[in-house]
């Protein structure tokens, strides 16, 4: 049986490149809804939006730093699955059959993150500077 064990031993600093990497991609949603750039519009949004796009713009800076990576990705998971439930699923509850409106990718953050929120940072993070477990 072939083995794909050749990465495994740099599992934690390819935990740290998907920490920043998907870290900078959600932090893009934020800056859209927050601070209106990429074409968003934040006069147009309903508060709750905004500060949806607040948490993510602050969040995901957080994770690309690594910096309290564990508390940081369960509020971010918690948000995704609210924003799931708030705005995809009431199109319909399969995330690629809910009007083409990102549901995939609400499912996808809120996994990641929860998934982040027990493995930690990484060794290629403030966390791991600062002497927390990563």
């Amino acid at each position: 049986m072939l083995e794909f064990t050749v990465l495994q031993r740099y599992e934690p600093q390819l935990r740290s490149l998907a920490r920043i990497m998907i870290g900078f991609t959600f932090s893009l949603h934020g800056w859209q809804k927050w601070l209106g750039m990429f074409g968003g519009n934040p006069d147009a949004l309903p508060q709750l939006l905004k500060i949806a796009g607040m948490i993510e713009t602050i969040g995901g800076a957080l994770i690309i730093l690594g910096l309290l990576t564990r508390p940081v990705a369960f509020i971010l998971s918690g948000e995704m699955a609210f924003g799931y439930f708030r705005t995809h699923a009431p199109q319909g509850f399969w995330p690629l059959m809910n009007g083409g409106n990102n549901g995939e990718l609400a499912v996808f953050y809120c996994f990641f993150f929860l998934w982040l929120c027990a493995a930690g940072a990484g060794p290629i993070s403030v966390d791991k500077l600062l002497g927390r477990k990563t």
